[in-house]
């Protein structure tokens, strides 16, 4: 295939950044969408010009840190996957693709396509841990009984990689469905109750000086999310921290 791509190019945080056009031609539909930005790199950099800079690691879906806005959405055309998941197959010979980085106040970009999503991490670190006995009389946890539908709910909840999807997808830029999602895996389970009320009150708290917006029920987190993480962890969030609000 015979691609023209419209890539944001900006140098550093501070700088001014612009839509640049590129040429790639050859191009496998077998290839992975990483794939052939490195092929564009490569011909950049044998031209002896500066190499696009994007976020990436595992390509297997796993870490959460290819993050490209692809034609107006999250990780691209397809549904279910990552931007290292996507397949050159969801796009045809002569097509135009506009490639941006994840647009968010909170997430600031750092040169070209790499944006800085620490904002993500000072949220876990405001409250996304549990009181462990760590003695040498720590309780089995098969010994805990945990219903079925508690274990699955806390599971899907837990299978967030914090890509931040749901805010690039979000009008608002709203992280509640990330928040609600490292809320609910601990919410779920006896293991999260012992610090259930400061857990919300304080990741709730932090997602709102980090400057994310809130939510409006629009969905598009839900449909963008490579993971599908539901709509009701928002809803549980909410309840978790009412209650947590009058105690």
């Amino acid at each position: 295939m015979d691609l023209t791509l419209k890539i944001w190019r900006q140098k550093g945080p501070q700088d001014k950044g612009q839509m640049v056009e590129y040429k790639v031609t050859d191009i496998s539909e077998h290839m992975s969408f990483l794939e052939m930005m490195d092929v564009l790199n490569e011909s950049l950099v044998a031209k002896n010009e500066e190499p696009i800079a994007f976020d990436h690691d595992c390509r297997e879906g796993i870490c959460g840190m290819c993050s490209l806005y692809i034609n107006g959405e999250a990780h691209g055309p397809d549904r279910g996957i990552t931007t290292c998941q996507l397949h050159m197959r969801m796009f045809k010979n002569g097509d135009t693709i506009y490639i941006e980085p994840f647009r968010a106040k909170a997430f600031p970009v750092i040169k070209d396509l790499v944006v800085d999503r620490m904002a993500f991490e000072r949220i876990q670190q405001a409250g996304g841990f549990i009181s462990v006995n760590t003695s040498g009389n720590t309780q089995d946890a098969n010994a805990i009984p945990i219903s079925k539908h508690n274990a699955d709910l806390s599971m899907d909840a837990a299978a967030c990689i914090g890509c931040g999807a749901c805010v690039a997808s979000c009008k608002n830029s709203s992280a509640m469905l990330f928040v609600s999602a490292k809320v609910s895996q601990f919410a779920l389970l006896p293991q999260g109750k012992i610090e259930a009320a400061d857990r919300v009150r304080n990741m709730v708290s932090q997602m709102d000086l980090e400057g994310f917006g809130n939510c409006t029920n629009t969905g598009a987190c839900e449909v963008e999310c490579p993971k599908g993480i539901s709509l009701e962890n928002i809803a549980r969030m909410n309840r978790e921290y009412l209650k947590a609000s009058i105690i």
